[in-house]
């Protein structure tokens, strides 16, 4: 792997760099709106909320929000390791991107790749901006680290689908304005191949978007009910029967892009807290302080493994995004656990009663979040196990019989 920027590179570090202290403030040890995403108290998330926006504004206008999308959908042209720099950079300013670096990471690439130049003209602009908000529709109560076996129906009438069914776990749908959804439009055919990805108005009748509140006390969750919801057949992206290709675009980025997120609940932060409650003597503490340190910096080492291989074009190295997604997973776990330890019976104090008004209690909370979305560990586990190590799958038919024949929960 490479540690050092090549000449180029350190040009384009030097300049996102310069932009940045022009136009954002460091982050500071407490204090930062950019971490306020998981606050409880009373305006904080629509503050947050409205902060992000005025961010993804100002990159847009800048022409920093999409480094690697063309010229033509409002970016840059530029390419993915200028994309992971611009990143490394902004992680260190009071900043954030919000639930639209999500969406524009998940959306874009399905609409870019598979969308007709109408949809391309229609969402892409507004979507890199932030003027227009998304969510995923993609799980349900009976088809979740198991997506394919969904059942969320969709029938053609005339120049439209009626959809009938319900997805959960749907990030930001209270506050969506499309949303990308799979829905099954034929069950005579193997669950694979029956399904199609399609552009949902969120404001369409028939759908009924219930929040579901988190052990954080916050909602960024929902479920999403969908009660004959008509969606224009031009709204379908792909071909007919053939989202789940468009579905595997969007999920090839998502357990990259958590295990690249960033946080202040770091190692540094850590021991902050800790040496605030103490002075450090305890031994197995001391141990696990080294644990955090020690994962921390192997996902940073994966993290230029695969920002060399991107470089390269070179990816017989490259980290499996299964497992960054993992040890991201178990770091932020880690983290969680030494803090709330720690901090003992305080640590179940919350808001202003608690140390750095409860910072730590809701990343203790928040790790459950980092190892189910995206893919349950366990998931990510089958995948490395078949991808990696070449174990067979276990025994199964379900993906060669009809989705109609196949014994429903």
């Amino acid at each position: 792997m490479d540690f050092e920027d090549t000449p180029e590179a350190a040009q384009f570090r030097a300049e996102a760099r310069a932009w940045l202290e022009a136009n954002a403030t460091l982050k500071q040890a407490t204090g930062n709106w950019s971490e306020q995403h998981l606050s409880t108290e009373p305006g904080a998330r629509e503050e947050y909320e409205r902060r992000t926006a005025e961010w993804q504004h100002t990159l847009y206008d800048a022409g920093w929000a999409g480094i690697t999308w063309p010229t033509e959908h409002g970016g840059r042209g530029g390419t993915v390791v200028q994309q992971m720099i611009f990143n490394q950079e902004q992680a260190a300013f009071d900043v954030a991107q919000g639930f639209f670096l999500a969406t524009i990471q998940l959306v874009g690439p399905a609409i870019r790749r598979h969308g007709s130049d109408a949809q391309k003209e229609r969402y892409l602009k507004p979507l890199l901006r932030g003027d227009e908000r998304w969510t995923q529709l993609f799980s349900e109560p009976g088809a979740g680290s198991d997506l394919a076996a969904l059942a969320t129906k969709a029938e053609r009438d005339g120049d439209e689908y009626v959809v009938t069914g319900q997805k959960v776990w749907n990030s930001g749908a209270h506050i969506a304005d499309f949303g990308i959804l799979l829905a099954r439009t034929d069950p005579s055919v193997p669950k694979h191949k029956g399904i199609t990805f399609f552009i949902v108005d969120m404001t369409s009748p028939g759908i009924d978007v219930r929040p579901l509140v988190q052990p954080t006390g916050t909602a960024e969750f929902n479920e999403v009910f969908l009660d004959e919801v008509r969606i224009p057949a031009t709204n379908v992206v792909g071909e007919v029967n053939g989202g789940w290709a468009v579905a595997r675009t969007t999920l090839a980025s998502e357990a990259v892009m958590i295990s690249g997120g960033s946080g202040r609940g770091g190692y540094d932060p850590l021991v902050a807290m800790v040496r605030a409650q103490g002075p450090i003597e305890d031994r197995v503490l001391r141990q696990r302080l080294a644990d955090v340190y020690a994962r921390e910096r192997i996902l940073k080492y994966l993290g230029y493994r695969f920002q060399t291989a991107v470089a390269t074009g070179d990816f017989s190295g490259a980290p499996d995004g299964s497992v960054m997604k993992l040890l991201k997973a178990e770091l932020v776990t880690r983290i969680g656990d030494v803090a709330t330890d720690v901090l003992g019976p305080a640590g179940a104090l919350a808001d202003d009663d608690a140390f750095e008004h409860g910072y730590w209690q809701r990343q203790f909370l928040n790790q459950f979040a980092t190892r189910i979305g995206g893919g349950t560990s366990e998931v990510h586990r089958n995948n490395l196990a078949q991808r990696a190590l070449g174990l067979p799958r276990e025994p199964s038919n379900d993906r060669t019989v009809p989705f109609s024949d196949l014994p429903k929960a």
